[in-house]
This record gives structure tokens, sequence and C-alpha cells, in this order.
């Protein structure tokens, strides 16, 4: 079986059964088999059963008497999961998943600054300066530099003091993590820095308009660096060597 380090047998079942659904290697409506499971995953018929259950509360699964457990539709899946997002987010996230993500938070992260500009407080306001130094102080350590980009982003939500805001944490840190983990790993991108300071500036000053100005300006940054990647892996892609036939 895959192993994730740090989960149980219980954990590890999760994690590949769901990461296959979301893949497409079950397509909505096949029926999936617990027998087939316990072999492949070499884990006992307790373990499956545990973890199929975890996965039906996630709305992939649904088990009916005489069709057995089949592969529910996408629409029924919870997709603000945040097991979800972050398999759909592993492996090769599609286009679409990274745009819908953008489009979330083009819509949630202005208001989020817009409302903290009112009513940050000053343990806000620090955590922000922590976020915004361990980003400065990652360098070229790309796995630093996600965390603390996402320590400052759940800052900055939380700073709206707005608990159904905060709950988007969960969408916000897939669309970064996603982002993040293409740019920086394969280090190229701006230095976002200076517009994150710009972005705690503004929170600081109490201005909401500013503050807006500037994560929409994060925003469009993180668009094209990301564009830019993907834009030069497919232009490697295009360019890579064809094996020759053998005659």
């Amino acid at each position: 079986m895959v192993t994730h380090p740090g989960k149980g047998l219980h954990g590890q079942a999760v994690e590949e059964l769901g990461r296959r659904i979301i893949r497409g290697d079950y397509p909505p409506g096949s029926v999936v088999d617990p027998v087939r499971f316990e072999t492949e995953l070499g884990v006992s018929k307790t373990v499956v059963r545990e973890a199929m259950r975890v996965l039906a509360s996630k709305g992939l699964l649904e088990s009916k008497q005489k069709r057995g457990t089949t592969i529910r539709p996408r629409v029924d899946w919870n997709l603000l999961d945040s097991d979800l997002l972050r398999w759909q987010g592993s492996s090769a996230p599609t286009d679409a998943f990274l745009e819908d993500l953008a489009e979330v938070r083009a819509i949630v992260e202005p208001a989020g600054a817009r409302l903290a500009a009112s009513r940050r407080t000053p343990s806000d306001l620090e955590a922000m300066r922590q976020a915004l130094d361990a980003m400065a102080a990652a360098g070229a350590d790309a796995e630093a530099m996600v965390e603390a980009d996402l320590a400052f982003h759940r800052a900055l939500l939380d700073a709206a003091h707005n608990e159904l805001l905060s709950r988007m944490e969960v969408v916000i840190e897939a669309g970064l993590r996603v982002r993040d983990r293409i740019v920086h790993g394969a280090q190229h991108h701006s230095d976002s820095i200076p517009v994150h300071q710009e972005l705690l500036d503004a929170v600081e000053a109490g201005d909401p308009d500013a503050a807006v100005a500037a994560v929409e300006s994060l925003l469009a940054q993180a668009s094209d660096d990301l564009a830019a990647v993907r834009a030069r892996d497919g232009q490697d892609e295009a360019h890579d060597p064809q094996p020759e036939e053998t005659p």
C-alpha cells in the first residue's frame, strides 16, 4: 500500500482511496469492491470498512441494498472538505480546479482584507508581521515559504473577526498550497514580499480601500507567476525530444 507518513493504517486507507476517487480511478456510479481494497491495500476488512465510512461522510460513497457501495456523482461530494481540497490539489491539479480556486480567492480575500483593515487588533497585526518575517527568512526554502505564506493569509482572514469568513481558510489554504508548491518549487516567481508588506501596512493603517487594492495586486501577481510556470512547463514538454522509433 502507498504509505502516508504520520497516519495509521486507517488514515492511510482513507488517503489512498480518497485520492483514487478524486483522481477518477473509479468513475461516479461504479461499484467498489471492499475485498479488492483489502487485497490491494494489504489491510484488514475492519480498516477498509472504517475508511469507506469516512469517505461516505464526505459524500464520495454510498451504500444501498442489492447495489452495494458505489461512487456518488461529483455534485454530491463535499468539495469544501479540507481533505477533498487537498486531494484535488495533490499530484497534478487540473486547470479547472486551479481556476476555481483563483476565483474563490478573488471573492473572499478582498472582502477579508477590507474587514481586517477595520477590525484588526494588535495581536492580529503581530501575527501578520511574524508571518511576513518568516517569509523573508525562508529564502530559497520553498516549503518554509509556503508555510509562512499560508500563515500570513490565515492571519489576514482571522483579522476580519468573522467566524464564517475564517472558515474559508480551508479553501484559501488549498489554493495557496497548490499555487505555492508549483511556483516556489519551480523557483520561478516574483518577489511577493513587497506586496505582502503593502497589504500589512494598509491593514495596520486602517485603510480598507488600500487593503483591497493591495490584496488584488497580490492575487494578480500570484496568477501571473502561476501562468508563467505552467506556460514554461508546456513549452518544455513540447520541446522534449521524442524517442526514435526502432526500425
